[in-house]
């Protein structure tokens, strides 16, 4: 059975919610190799007191050490957030082959702070299943304003 996007996309939106619970913002990652899902992440800057520990870098993390390689071109990643430039800079540096992301972030997403930060041969899709990307976020910023 051919798994699809939204398969995948559902299953970093469960990340997302995993963060959510835990008082992290609420973004989540998977990788995915032949059809299987080989890492998963979701943030954990505040739990580790790590600025780098977004959702992406732990899932790239897992899936080096999955491989016992550093380079994933064969991978796709999944993430329910467009990713910041210092996580566009990971995914260009594991040469992942291709970017999945949900929601766009306008403001600190790489697309609009650094466009060529990816690899050359990394294929970005974007807006799977973006609304409920999105409305996770929203939700979280939104109660933790009240």
């Amino acid at each position: 059975m051919q798994l699809d996007d939204h398969f995948f996309m559902r299953m970093a939106l469960i990340e997302a919610e995993k963060a959510y619970k835990l008082g992290e913002i609420p973004v989540g990652a998977i990788i995915v190799s032949n059809q299987q899902i080989i890492a998963k992440g979701h943030n954990l800057t505040e739990r580790l007191c790590d600025v780098t520990a977004h959702a992406e870098i732990q899932a790239i993390t897992a899936a080096a050490n999955h491989f016992g390689a550093k380079y994933l071109p064969e991978c796709s990643l999944y993430v329910t957030l467009e990713p910041c430039v210092m996580c566009a800079g990971a995914i260009a540096w594991a040469q992942i082959g291709e970017l999945i992301f949900g929601s766009k972030d306008t403001k600190r997403g790489y697309q609009h702070l650094a466009p060529n930060a990816l690899h050359p041969k990394t294929i970005v899709r974007e807006g799977i299943m973006a609304e409920e990307s999105s409305t996770i976020i929203k939700s979280f910023f939104k109660n933790r304003r009240k």
